[in-house]
């Protein structure tokens, strides 16, 4: 396995897919049926535009797993200039998405693309934040793991439902 930079159009097609899959995986006792048909596996080529237009802004940000070529996982971790969610401060980072395929859950991916993101990190920064889905316990489990305490509850809202979130926040 290799964790990179991500390098563009190329790897957009895999990033959509380790998304996909981990959402189709991780959220289906939490969300309805037709909250997840709208999360793709198999991206079209607008799919692929719209996710390439969100990731190409923070390219010091964003890292992907790859094995044997393929994309398995990627990390999107944001701090200064770029775009944020209203519970990250300004001496601050956020964890916007880290995504591993299911077929490569427990080997050390997600691990490998959180660690990678943490180094990224200029110094100044103090804490880094994340926000998932309340009851996801895999994604607790990894978080509290690695050092993540529960500090928030929020809310997002999802094909027209609300749904309660957990903001995870680590001391650097």
């Amino acid at each position: 396995m290799e964790i990179r930079r991500f390098q563009g159009a190329d790897d957009v097609p895999g990033v959509i897919r380790a998304h996909g899959r981990a959402w189709h995986t991780a959220y289906a006792e939490l969300l309805p049926r037709r909250v997840l048909e709208n999360v793709a596996v198999d991206p079209s080529p607008e799919d692929e535009r719209r996710w390439l237009e969100s990731l190409t802004p923070n390219p010091d940000g964003v890292f992907v797993a790859s094995e044997d070529g393929d994309v398995v996982g990627f990390a999107d971790v944001r701090w200064g200039d770029a775009e944020m969610k209203s519970f990250v401060g300004p001496d601050e980072a956020e964890l916007k998405a880290i995504y591993v395929d299911p077929d490569h859950w427990g080997t050390g991916v997600g691990t490998a693309l959180l660690e990678r993101g943490l180094e990224a990190l200029p110094t100044a920064v103090s804490t880094i934040r994340l926000e998932m889905l309340a009851g996801n316990e895999v994604g607790r489990q990894f978080y509290e793991g690695r050092g993540f305490e529960r500090t928030e509850r929020n809310e997002i809202e999802l094909g027209g439902e609300a749904y309660e979130t957990d903001v995870f926040s680590k001391r650097l």
